[in-house]
């Protein structure tokens, strides 16, 4: 695909060279240059008298810093802000192109349909014309709250002493991958409650196809790890809108003699939906 494979270049061009070399050039040849002319430690070509006072290194630092957080203001956190608003929608078009593909190769919503008896119950349930219409964009809705209130669930979970950054890795893998497959629940119009239903009764599955993207975050600074994490988000947008994940998750099934346990990941996300929705009495009554 023409279309896919240009907006695959386009987020390694934004993300990868114009982003992480941006950083690449900050550290490795920027903050050097100015360690040279603004050192840290006096030079005795100063001479004796300047480097009898500390004034002069402290001005040097002051201003090395300053410098620094010049190119941070004014470059990389803008620079972060436009990537962040264009990835995303660059990563809509990925997986609109991406399902094209998969269409192309009689992987179609039709015969989809056909060999996933999840998608077909999914699809029965959501009426046609103005009322879908309406359903989609409320679940639209209420996925939005609900992954927003996860996400603040997952960064407190963070904070636990000890045990808090490997519950946190987890859950942001589940994030991700729910990510990643969102776009391809939405094209086949799988409702909110079948989603949530597979996602938690497959958690092991989706943990481990998300985790490679959260990976950078342990290991780089956040702008750094960012920027690997939007080049290889589009990656995994692909590839799960080519993944069959029903029939791999029933082939994998006998590995493990079907004896993983659903876990209800939202339920707490769920519950303060919920209460969220109550301050709107009025629009619950036209419900």
């Amino acid at each position: 695909s023409r279309a896919l494979s240009i907006r695959i270049a386009q987020c390694f061009l934004l993300n990868g060279f114009i982003f992480l070399g941006s950083l690449l050039t900050l550290k490795s040849v920027v903050i050097p240059t100015l360690l040279w002319i603004l050192p840290e430690q006096c030079d005795q070509s100063w001479g004796q008298h300047l480097c009898d006072h500390t004034t002069a290194v402290a001005l040097y630092s002051f201003l090395r810093s300053g410098l620094v957080e010049i190119f941070y203001v004014f470059w990389f956190y803008p620079l972060y802000i436009f990537s962040f608003i264009i990835s995303t929608l660059w990563y809509g078009d990925i997986a609109k192109h991406a399902l094209a593909v998969v269409k192309s190769k009689k992987l179609d919503a039709s015969q989809a349909s056909d060999s996933d008896p999840h998608s077909t119950s999914v699809s029965a349930d959501r009426p046609e014309g103005f009322d879908g219409v309406a359903i989609g964009v409320g679940e639209q809705v209420y996925s939005i709250l609900l992954l927003t209130i996860f996400f603040a669930e997952v960064t407190v979970i963070g904070c636990i002493p000890y045990l808090g950054k490997a519950m946190n890795f987890m859950l942001l893998s589940l994030m991700y991958a729910y990510y990643c497959f969102e776009y391809k629940w939405n094209f086949f119009a799988v409702s909110l409650n079948h989603r949530l239903d597979f996602f938690e009764s497959n958690w092991a599955f989706f943990a481990g196809f998300g985790s490679p993207c959260v990976l950078p975050i342990f290991f780089f600074s956040p702008l750094t790890s960012y920027g690997v994490m939007a080049i290889l988000y589009p990656l995994f947008v692909m590839t799960a809108a080519g993944t069959q994940e029903e029939q791999t998750i029933d082939e994998l099934k006998s590995l493990h003699g079907g004896k993983l346990n659903r876990i209800p990941l939202f339920f707490v996300a769920k519950r303060l939906t919920t209460q969220a929705l109550q301050l709107f009495p009025e629009a619950q009554k036209e419900q």
